[in-house]
């Protein structure tokens, strides 16, 4: 169980995040057009989980809007931005904004955020996901992890991107 911050109050997630040099727990997530999404479609691409509560938030869609950006820099690389919205909401959003590098992800059917330990537990985002970024390398290892003290703030870009260089 970890503890972060939502707007200055103490929430705890589900577990933790996995560590690095571990294999990532495999996953089935849903896409917009609600086919799944898994962790094996991703092998031979490095990948950058994005993970955050809602698009419909002003510091989740930044986060969307700026990987779109940073991923075309970034080869062999997918950044998949997953939340609990509805996969709908996702493809909203990208349709909306002209987004094309990154894609969306939901777990609204999946224990991703138990798997993960990103699932908060308490407070006004209970059941939601905290904010996070897990990197992985092409055969699917965690090369590395970062959560946000607090949900608020944007992820650690750089992080990301130094450890896909």
């Amino acid at each position: 169980m970890a503890t972060v911050k939502f707007m200055g109050n103490p929430v705890t997630t589900w577990g933790n995040l996995p560590e690095a040099g571990t294999e990532a727990p495999a996953f089935a997530l849903t896409a917009q057009d609600l086919s799944e999404i898994s962790l094996h479609d991703l092998r031979g691409k490095r990948v950058v989980l994005n993970i955050f509560p809602s698009i419909d938030t002003d510091v989740c869609a930044a986060s969307v809007r700026r990987f779109n950006k940073e991923v075309a820099e970034m080869p062999d690389t997918v950044v998949l931005c997953v939340s609990e919205d509805l996969p709908f909401a996702g493809g909203r959003f990208c349709a909306a904004n002209g987004i094309e590098n990154v894609r969306t992800a939901s777990g609204f059917r999946s224990d991703f955020g138990r798997t993960y330990g990103v699932e908060i537990t308490d407070g006004p985002l209970r059941g939601l996901y905290c904010r996070a970024l897990v990197v992985l390398d092409a055969e699917g290892k965690v090369i590395g992890t970062s959560l946000c003290d607090e949900i608020t703030e944007e992820p650690d870009y750089d992080f990301a991107k130094s450890l896909l260089k």
